[in-house]
C-alpha cells in the first residue's frame, strides 16, 4: 500500500520509483527519482524496532557513495538528497543523524 501511494504521489511529480539491491548486501526497498536528479533511498518497515538498523543500512548506501565520489576521477554519483524510514509507529521526527522516520 505504501509503494503504491508514493508511486502515485511521484507520478504527480514526474518522478518515479524503483528498488535498490547491491552485492554488499545493501538495499533500499525505494528508490524515489525526480526529474531534476535528486533522489530519496527509502525503507518500509511495519514496527519501530527496526528503524535503527534500516536507517544504518541507508547511511551507509551514503557513505559509500560519498567514499566512490573520493577516488573516482571522471563520474560522480550523486549523494543521495533524502534518507527516510516509513514505519507504522506512533511518531513522526527526524533522527539526529537527519534520517526523516514518518508514520502511515
Amino acid at each position: 500500500m505504501v509503494v503504491r501511494d508514493l508511486r502515485v504521489y511521484s507520478q504527480n511529480t514526474e518522478g518515479y520509483l524503483s528498488y535498490y539491491h547491491d552485492r554488499y548486501g545493501l538495499e533500499a526497498d525505494v528508490v524515489l527519482h525526480l526529474p531534476d536528479g535528486r533522489y530519496a533511498l527509502i525503507e518500509i518497515k511495519l514496527g519501530s524496532r527496526e528503524i535503527e538498523e534500516s536507517a544504518g543500512h541507508l547511511l551507509e548506501l551514503k557513505r559509500l557513495i560519498t567514499e566512490f565520489n573520493k577516488s573516482e576521477k571522471q563520474t560522480k554519483l550523486r549523494v543521495p538528497d533524502l534518507l527516510m524510514v516509513i514505519t507504522g509507529g506512533q511518531m513522526a521526527y527526524t533522527r539526529p543523524d537527519g534520517v526523516l522516520n514518518p508514520t502511515i
